[in-house]
């Protein structure tokens, strides 16, 4: 019994009933691809290409003479049939052309969130600040623009590491104070 309340579970999951929905949608698709490819797009290229049926061209491997590719199915001729192959490449191509358009649409209309408009991360400590901050209310560190000024993240905190960027002099001050 477990078994099938976990599956019910998994079954009315939002992810699997959309996909469900999409692999109808998909196959209802096919046969849209499928009529216009044969029915609109393959009889004007073959009446360009010489009045031309694509779905009879094949070459008969067993050497007899057919006059279409269903005779020679009929007569059980071992055949290759490059014409249904063509128009199946076809076929592909108008599906990832349409599938790619529809992924651009999709993201374009993916909201951006606003956090992610008015705020940006700290590249030292990545705590989230406010985008036009110059400098990081967690850590204090400087938020330049310029790369080349900022300090890389492993000399910041390893003590051993001598930074060449900033000078290791010390200066020492000698204050003579004279009581007259």
């Amino acid at each position: 019994m477990q078994f099938l309340r976990r599956f019910k579970e998994f079954a009315v999951r939002g992810t699997v009933v959309d996909m469900a929905i999409g692999v109808i949608v998909g196959t209802a698709f096919v046969k849209i691809v499928d009529s216009f490819v044969t029915d609109i797009i393959m009889p004007p290229i073959g009446l360009v290409l010489g009045k031309v049926d694509f779905s009879n061209l094949y070459i008969n491997l067993s050497g007899g003479r057919f006059q279409s590719l269903t005779e020679a199915k009929e007569a059980g001729a071992v055949t290759v049939n490059y014409g249904l192959f063509l128009e199946t490449i076809i076929h592909f191509g108008i599906v990832a052309f349409a599938t790619y358009f529809t992924i651009l649409q999709v993201n374009r209309m993916k909201k951006v969130p606003i956090e992610s408009m008015s705020s940006k991360e700290c590249p030292y400590c990545l705590s989230n600040i406010p985008i036009r901050a110059i400098k990081c209310l967690n850590c204090t560190m400087d938020l330049h623009e310029d790369k080349e000024e900022q300090v890389p993240l492993e000399e910041m905190f390893i003590p051993t590491k001598i930074n060449p960027r900033k000078s290791t002099t010390r200066r020492t001050i000698q204050i003579n104070i004279s009581a007259k």
